[in-house]
């Protein structure tokens, strides 16, 4: 029986790809070397699962902040993978999640992945968002 991935969450890319304009503290220097860690893990083959909210969340912030281009090649790289499992979100899916993330103050594409996570039978989530440390029965892991 195969364990279920870790999710992982827009906060992991933006982190790990996103050139700073100014000179980055100790501990964002480690956040960002974490971040590629983890991207470099799911490049190497390490079974994880997002949603297509998540990678447009990603594509979104990326393309704000690099040519069009290249956030589109990582996008299109990452959404290839076949050891990235690629969750599809329904009406249904977006109203558990606006309920959950009204009930721990936490945001909808943060609530809507704890939904899909519960769904799944996944417990454990790739993020740099402390909101994820609001839902008792999700782990965040963030290197």
């Amino acid at each position: 029986m195969r364990m279920p991935q870790r999710f992982v969450d827009a906060s992991v890319f933006v982190h790990a790809y996103i050139r700073p304009r100014r000179q980055l503290r100790p501990h964002e220097r480690q956040i960002k070397a974490h971040a590629r860690s983890i991207v470099r893990r799911i490049n190497d083959g390490e079974d994880v699962v997002t949603s297509c909210v998540h990678l447009l969340e990603i594509a979104n912030l990326l393309e704000n902040w690099m040519p069009l281009e290249d956030a589109r090649e990582i996008l299109s790289s990452l959404a290839a993978r076949g050891n990235v499992e690629v969750l599809p979100v329904e009406r249904r899916d977006l109203l558990a999640a606006l309920a959950v993330g009204a009930d721990a103050n936490v945001g909808a594409s943060d609530a809507l992945a704890a939904v899909l996570m519960r769904a799944g039978g996944i417990a454990e989530v790739y993020s740099f968002d402390r909101d994820f440390d609001r839902f008792e029965d999700l782990h965040r892991i963030s290197q």
